[in-house]
């Protein structure tokens, strides 16, 4: 873990999903003031959720916004359990951001496809101005998993055997996702306690390899934070 992560400690969900939007939105603003865009790349999860619901209500210049998925499950566009559709319903449909400024993954074409075309997207807008990430019980983030290998110079990875369903999905990769002016961390909930810890001592998990430059924020509840 880098020695310079900022810990955000707040006592619920909701404050954890209201301070990070607060964040994202001055994010945009410098973003846009500096070079006319904001290149942002979208979580998937139930917290992630909480905070496009909370932008989907805000006044930003939404014009200058270009959105991208850390990673998407290979199924059918309308699933239920798409990032993109859980992203879109929350978020993107309630705002005037230009549809050619959305970038989907496109994991119904498949694995390899999809991870191919997305690399090129990747290659075109990074450095990102802000990533979001979420962690899961095991310690992984977007869909880097822990035992799972792969080249390390691809900016999008095709993945397999997902230890969570469904087995196939497209992440981008960990030197894509740290290559970023800010990256925000957003946990909660108590089952996150252990890989917190195992984090924040030193372990090997797939979360630890997100490694951008400037400081990392994180933030996250009182559940999940145990000294």
């Amino acid at each position: 873990m880098q020695q310079n992560s900022q810990w955000h400690i707040l006592e619920t969900a909701d404050q954890v999903a209201t301070a990070a939007c607060r964040q994202i939105l001055d994010s945009a603003e410098q973003a846009i003031a500096r070079n006319g865009k904001f290149k942002l790349v979208l979580a998937g999860g139930s917290t992630p959720e909480k905070v496009y619901r909370l932008l989907a209500q805000a006044d930003a210049d939404w014009a200058h916004w270009h959105i991208y998925y850390g990673d998407e499950r290979c199924l059918p566009v309308d699933h239920a359990d798409r990032n993109s559709l859980m992203a879109t319903q929350a978020f993107l449909e309630k705002v005037a951001i230009p549809e050619s400024q959305i970038f989907i993954i496109h994991a119904e074409l498949g694995p390899e496809q999809a991870a191919h075309k997305y690399q090129q997207i990747v290659a075109d807008a990074v450095p990102f101005d802000m990533v979001l990430l979420g962690m899961g019980e095991d310690g992984h983030t977007a869909s880097l998993f822990p035992g799972h290998q792969h080249q390390q110079d691809e900016l999008a990875h095709a993945v397999y055997n997902s230890p969570k369903p469904p087995p196939e999905r497209v992440s981008i990769s960990a030197k894509a996702l740290s290559n970023t002016r800010q990256l925000i961390f957003l946990i909660t909930g108590a089952n996150k306690q252990e890989a917190v810890k195992n984090w924040r001592s030193g372990m090997d998990l797939p979360v630890a390899t997100i490694l951008p430059q400037n400081p990392v924020d994180i933030y996250i509840d009182s559940d999940a934070y145990k000294p």
